[in-house]
């Protein structure tokens, strides 16, 4: 499918200048195609005439009248801020988290060529859902807009123009047990593929089955202490991303992303130097202070899938649940292991000093790249 598309929006992108000798302005239509989902969310992608965006952003920056896809995507960031200003959505009177892809295809229909833009937001669960239309209509009042919602129970069309630009629609109402399922999954999947996020825990756990006696690494024979060993700087891990997690989602703390990433960097380098060099031995503490920062980084991807307006709370709850869930798997895979590589001396002297300075490795560029 996706060359598909690519092919078509090459052959799109030949035929461009050959079909537009000239910026004649013809008959002006859009098209917005929307899915609503039980939790609120909204995928959809806007189709918008070049025609009309050559009207309202002078796209032909040469001025030969003919335009050219260098020309179209030079302007991309303009076209996502222009659409952004000029569509509204909202939901029980509550405005939706939207966010624009900026200018990802073109399409053809009726011989025009259609700049497609994707674009996605996070709405509240219940109420009367509401489009707010403004484009183009101040350079061309006889546009319009053919727009397409559909939700789990049926697909409604309307047409919004100059006289008509807002509309109210009755969705079928979000689920909160759907909404609760998704953003525990999300909580998993991101502790998955979070990599600095593993290399962490990883870091933290393969001490966790040894002791230091006279300056060396030994097996920690007594498995008791081992899992309260773990609980400890799992439960300080926890705790801590759950604080700054829920009150970076809340709004209550706005951190820089860039300082966050690169501290998030920053502490997988410690934890992994630390055990091949150790300064600090009881990791409680540390791990609580840098697992604040870890709840930050948490909260941005959050941030990014996009809240429900009326069900924030159980959102953040939900996804942090699943960050757990992800993170007990994560230990009781690599626990169980390491139990049994301690006997060994060669886990002792070789494989946790060796892993904790690969480790090491990949978070200094980690760090590099993010200061």
């Amino acid at each position: 499918m996706k060359n598909n598309n690519m092919i078509r929006s090459l052959l799109m992108v030949l035929g461009l200048v050959i079909s537009l000798p000239s910026i004649g302005h013809q008959l002006s239509t859009a098209y917005i195609i929307a899915n609503v989902d039980p939790t609120g969310r909204i995928q959809g992608e806007w189709q918008l005439g070049l025609t009309d965006l050559e009207l309202v952003l002078g796209l032909d920056t040469d001025l030969n009248g003919q335009l050219t896809w260098g020309e179209v995507t030079q302007r991309r960031n303009d076209i996502a801020i222009y659409l952004s200003e000029h569509l509204t959505l909202k939901r029980g009177g509550s405005a939706c988290a939207t966010q624009f892809a900026g200018l990802e295809r073109l399409e053809d229909h009726a011989d025009s060529v259609f700049a497609v833009t994707d674009f996605s937001a996070q709405c509240p669960l219940a109420g009367i859902f509401t489009v707010d239309y403004s484009a183009i209509f101040a350079k061309d009042d006889s546009h319009e807009v053919i727009v397409n919602i559909s939700d789990d129970a049926n697909t409604q069309s309307f047409v919004l123009d100059s006289t008509q630009r807002q509309i109210d629609v009755d969705l079928t109402d979000g689920s909160r047990w759907v909404t609760f399922k998704e953003f525990v999954y999300q909580g998993i999947i991101h502790i998955w593929i979070g990599t600095d996020h593993i290399l962490f825990l990883l870091a933290l756990l393969l001490p966790c089955v040894l002791l230091r006696q006279g300056g060396q690494w030994q097996r920690n024979p007594q498995l008791k202490n081992v899992l309260s060993t773990t609980v400890w700087i799992i439960s300080a891990f926890t705790l801590a991303h759950s604080i700054t997690l829920t009150a970076t989602a809340l709004g209550w703390i706005i951190p820089s992303s860039r300082w966050v990433e690169f501290g998030i960097a920053i502490s997988v380098l410690f934890a992994a130097l630390n055990n091949v060099k150790p300064i600090i031995l009881r990791l409680g503490w540390l791990t609580f202070a840098f697992g604040l920062l870890h709840g930050m980084g948490f909260a941005g991807v959050l941030g990014e899938l996009g809240l429900p307006g009326d069900q924030k709370l159980l959102s953040i709850l939900a996804f942090n649940l699943g960050v757990e869930i992800g993170q007990l798997a994560i230990v009781l895979v690599a626990l169980p292991l390491l139990i049994l590589l301690a006997k060994t001396a060669l886990y002792r002297r070789w494989v946790m000093p060796g892993v904790s300075i690969g480790i090491a490795l990949v978070a200094l560029n980690w760090a590099i790249e993010r200061f």
